[in-house]
């Protein structure tokens, strides 16, 4: 059972990754038409994409479905993460204390924890992180994207959505990190098709400018309330090249 749980983790790490908002996604509404384009805002009521003919406001209430273009069948995204040549990061971790030269930045890790090369599976994962028993997860991704930071954190979790059956998002939270605007996201969902383990994930969304990084921590639901903590300190403890505190400091 645990080596099914870490594999299952493991994998998940391919649908949680990116929005990807560079590839278009295939929006499904009530009446059956299809809208392809790259969704650009978000509103409690509405979603603007950006289509080959311009923009359009569509009524959330009409929507059917998202379809992600990563969010293919899982022998897809392995084929893909196999043929996709990935760039080199620049990383090392000394103890607790994970320096990303590549991203420029740092996080303190609880002890013991790894570098796991295998959460990486696109450009815009900068760092994949675990616990020594590949239980425990971290992801740090960061990506351009032209809209605000509540629209950015609602395609995150349409992408999670579309990764988790049972998604629940459970409390978000306006914060500061490194000195810029957050927002903290606690959620869950199942892996459906991994004997419907449930998963709880904490997503810290950063804003500097066009530029969003984003951290996501997450485990088996049993666990995460014991990791609850320790996932946020991970968050707090995240220091990009222009923060006011280095490598070393910690909150």
């Amino acid at each position: 059972m645990k080596r099914l749980a870490t594999m299952s983790l493991l994998c998940l790490a391919a649908g949680l990754a990116t929005i990807t908002p560079a590839q278009a996604e295939e929006i499904t509404l009530k009446d059956g038409t299809k809208i392809v384009g790259h969704m650009t805002g978000i509103t409690s009521e509405k979603i603007e994409v950006e289509t080959s003919y311009g923009k359009v406001q569509l009524n959330r209430d009409d929507i059917v479905s998202i379809n992600f273009p990563e969010n293919g069948s899982a022998k897809g995204r392995e084929v893909a993460a196999v043929k996709q040549d990935l760039p080199k990061i620049e990383e090392v971790l000394n103890g607790t204390q994970y320096v990303n030269r590549t991203g420029n930045f740092s996080l303190t890790l609880p002890p013991e924890w790894i570098i796991n090369g295998d959460l990486r599976h696109s450009a815009a994962t900068l760092a994949g992180l675990s616990s020594k028993d590949k239980m425990r997860f971290a992801l740090v991704v960061q990506e351009e994207y032209p809209g605000s930071l509540e629209s950015y954190k609602e395609l995150s979790m349409l992408n999670a959505r579309q990764t988790l059956s049972n998604f629940e998002e459970l409390s978000e939270s306006k914060t500061t990190t490194d000195g810029k605007t957050a927002v903290l996201v606690f959620y869950r969902g199942v892996l459906a098709k991994s004997n419907n383990l449930p998963v709880e994930f904490l997503s810290a969304i950063i804003t500097s400018g066009n530029s969003y990084t984003k951290i996501t921590a997450w485990c088996v639901e049993p666990l995460f309330h014991d990791m609850q903590p320790a996932f946020e300190k991970i968050m707090n403890s995240y220091r990009s090249s222009s923060g006011r505190l280095t490598a070393t400091d910690s909150r």
